[in-house]
């Protein structure tokens, strides 16, 4: 066993062990949840799968489950692996499609740039709204914990408002059917499975995290990300201009948070409805803390996010498990993998409850 534990360092065996005993330990309290509500956990889990995988249509929509968790994921590792604790990846994201929402119908184009155009569009909306917390912290010194988090709240409103003014009716209606004109056919995406919502968003976001993934590996810019993260004193003494640096990891988040926010609406909505995200951008943040901020990690468990999402809701319709139970596991899971069990076990050693 020590020969093991020297093979992997004492830090890997640490990460194992909690992914371990978080899983273990969430399926204890989801089973007891479930048998609670007068379902069998198998039962359950066998319609999650056959929710998500039973069919070719299922697949096509479990895609589309996947690629927003992908896409908000990477958006959040990107921040939170450089030290900023972006939590406005929601805000981000309404922005992102309002634009592209605005720009795929207003904007006449062929399709080789009407895609890629509402694309940026949404990517600069995103970066444009990252861009206020990230001065806010720069020249005020303002936690970007909290600006963020507020400024989710005033984003989903401000987009609904402007809806209004696009729709020319009046605020009194009801915003949950509320929705921008439907985009140009040359600003959708590809369909990826037919009959499904499942669209060449997917391919985007895999790209996407396979590139942030070596940008970290392997340049100069990735190693130089990761170090203000670390410890950015040493940072600025190693040659590290901090301040554009931390802006520059803020606009990135951004501009992917924005991206996911205009692949919603190019490839599954066709235009922007309010309310529309389900709060992806915390999935987001849950995803990269469970991922550790690894970008390859954070790609494996956005595909399981978004195979439980997409599962849960053929569970819920075929049996009495609320597929609110579900979320509250996911929840569950992010604060066990928070938990920081080594110091825990060593707190234990000192008082004598563990030999």
């Amino acid at each position: 066993m020590k020969g093991y534990i020297k093979l992997l360092g004492l830090d890997t065996v640490w990460n194992i062990l909690k992914y371990v005993f978080s899983f273990l330990a969430v399926m204890v309290i989801g089973s007891v949840l479930i048998l609670w509500q007068g379902e069998n956990p198998v039962t359950a889990m066998t319609y999650i799968l056959e929710g998500s995988f039973g069919s070719i249509r299922n697949f096509g929509n479990t895609l589309r489950w996947i690629t927003p968790c992908i896409l908000t994921g990477i958006a959040a590792t990107v921040a939170f692996k450089s030290g900023v604790m972006n939590l406005g990846i929601e805000g981000q994201l309404y922005f992102g499609a309002y634009a592209a929402a605005l720009f795929g119908f207003y904007v006449h184009l062929p399709r080789f740039l009407h895609v890629p155009s509402c694309l940026l569009a949404a990517g600069i909306a995103g970066m444009a709204f990252a861009l206020i917390p990230a001065l806010m912290k720069l020249f005020f010194n303002v936690n970007e914990m909290i600006t963020t988090l507020m400024l989710n709240y005033i984003a989903v409103l401000l987009t609904e408002y402007f809806t209004y003014i696009v729709m020319g009716i009046s605020a009194a209606g009801d915003s949950l059917a509320l929705s921008t004109p439907p985009i140009q056919d040359t600003a959708r995406l590809t369909n990826l499975v037919v009959k499904t919502n499942a669209s060449t968003g997917f391919v985007i976001a895999v790209t996407l995290v396979v590139i942030i993934f070596m940008v970290y590996r392997y340049t100069i810019v990735g190693y130089e990300l990761k170090q203000v993260g670390e410890n950015r004193r040493f940072s600025k003494v190693g040659g590290v201009n901090v301040t554009w640096t931390f802006l520059a990891i803020f606009l990135l988040s951004g501009f992917l948070a924005g991206l996911c926010g205009s692949i919603e609406v190019q490839g599954t909505y066709g235009k922007f409805t309010a309310s529309f995200s389900n709060n992806l951008g915390w999935d987001g943040i849950m995803i990269a803390m469970i991922g550790n901020t690894n970008p390859l990690t954070v790609l494996v468990v956005a595909i399981v996010w978004g195979i439980l999402k997409a599962g849960s809701l053929h569970m819920e319709r075929m049996c009495d498990v609320n597929r609110l139970t579900v979320l509250l596991i996911q929840a569950l899971f992010v604060l066990f993998i928070t938990v920081d069990y080594r110091t825990l076990f060593n707190y234990f050693k000192r008082k004598g409850a563990i030999e």
